[in-house]
């Protein structure tokens, strides 16, 4: 089994909204409202791809009720915690003329340290049957930002594997519990970086430092695929994945359906290499839908052929 983790669980509502323009009334073209959060998005991805999964996390109020309904509708299995204040609800607006997208999203409930308590208790039971454990997206207040680094030791303790997605102190502090796999995109690695990247080498070298800092492996995704430091054979390889960019409908939630597809290649035992071909295949083809965690198996198993994956030198100097 697979756990996806959502501590600021929401409801994702995304409009299409021709020569979108500040300032002015417009009418949609289309919209969807679905579970989302960066953990939701990927046990759907997952689901997807015929993977078992669970996903948990925090959901409070009318909102929460409509989280987790929704999540039953679409045949993912979840057990959230239910929380007193309102989870948040977030809003996506797509121009399909410019392709540009505008995101609104609300800083979500607070959450006190008893409702955390039984979070994390839920969390270590559901651990006892899972193989991975993967831990995504913002916190909402009242949580510390240790909070990752603190559930990431307790789950490694029972022998899962725990990937993690977020960003800033609490990809920073959670780095320290060696987490199994982190997967930040290339702005979330320059954060932690300090610095912007200029070239391949400055995001070679990034991958490489990431592990130092504890990951046992690192994936840093690109708008056209990933590099990647992971462990293969018993040592570790960088790779350079990547495929031609497509014509996209809508890249939200892209990153989300990269590491989905991951986390269910991983899961499926395939090697590490093939891991990274399926993770680029899956976010590639999630960018001809509308909605984030959305994605065609076959039309991924297609694009497979199309994703280059290159082993590369590791940097001498952070060997």
């Amino acid at each position: 089994m697979i756990i996806t983790v959502t501590l600021n669980a929401a409801l994702d509502k995304t409009l299409e909204v021709p020569s979108f323009t500040l300032g002015r009334r417009h009418r949609t073209v289309d919209q969807t409202t679905m579970p989302g959060g960066k953990g939701v998005n990927i046990a759907r991805a997952i689901k997807r791809l015929g993977q078992p999964v669970i996903a948990t996390g925090l959901a409070g109020g009318a909102t929460g009720t409509r989280i987790v309904e929704a999540l039953t509708e679409e045949s993912i299995l979840n057990d959230f915690v239910r929380i007193r204040e309102e989870s948040r609800t977030n809003t996506a607006v797509l121009d399909p003329t410019t392709g540009l997208h505008t995101e609104i999203n609300e800083r979500g409930p607070a959450v006190s340290a008893h409702e955390l308590e039984q979070f994390r208790d839920k969390l270590l039971y559901l651990a006892k049957g899972a193989t991975i454990c993967v831990f995504a997206g913002s916190l909402p207040r009242g949580i510390e930002a240790e909070i990752y680094a603190r559930l990431v030791r307790e789950v490694r303790k029972l022998g899962v594997v725990t990937m993690l997605d977020t960003e800033g102190e609490p990809l920073r502090l959670a780095m320290k519990a060696e987490p199994a796999v982190i997967s930040p995109n290339e702005l979330e690695a320059e954060e932690l970086a300090g610095h912007e990247f200029n070239g391949d080498e400055d995001r070679a070298h990034a991958v490489v430092e990431m592990t130092r800092m504890g990951a046992r492996e690192a994936i840093m995704t690109v708008s056209d695929g990933c590099f990647a430091q992971v462990i293969e054979d018993g040592a570790s390889a960088m790779y350079r994945a990547r495929v031609d960019e497509q014509e996209a409908r809508s890249t939200i939630g892209s990153g989300d359906a990269f590491l989905a597809g991951y986390v269910a290649a991983r899961y499926g035992s395939r090697p590490a290499s093939e891991c990274l071909r399926f993770a680029v295949a899956c976010g590639a083809e999630s960018t001809q839908h509308f909605g984030a965690g959305v994605l065609d198996p076959d039309k991924v198993e297609r694009l497979l052929p199309e994703v280059e994956v290159a082993r590369l030198e590791i940097p001498a100097e952070m060997s």
